[in-house]
């Protein structure tokens, strides 16, 4: 029997997103490219983090592409 380990991920972006509408279009677009992924907004945090778990890592250089791609500010926090 072999023995498979997931790593469980996190990470947190700050974004100058502040609009639910556009959060809930970010989800949706994301969940399309990512769709193992755990996605959320926290407005209540002054960042304005997207929130994002997985498995199986996470393509940060993806992620960040995407804000870029749409004229979204993403930017990865480290901690």
């Amino acid at each position: 029997m072999s023995n498979i380990f997931n790593v469980h991920t996190v990470e947190i972006f700050k974004t100058d997103i502040e609009n639910q509408n556009l959060a809930d279009q970010i989800v949706f677009d994301l969940n399309q490219l990512y769709p193992d992924y755990h996605i959320n907004f926290d407005f209540e945090d002054c960042d304005n983090v997207l929130r994002i778990e997985a498995n199986n890592g996470i393509d940060i250089p993806g992620v960040l592409n995407y804000g870029r791609l749409n004229n979204i500010k993403i930017s990865l926090i480290n901690y």
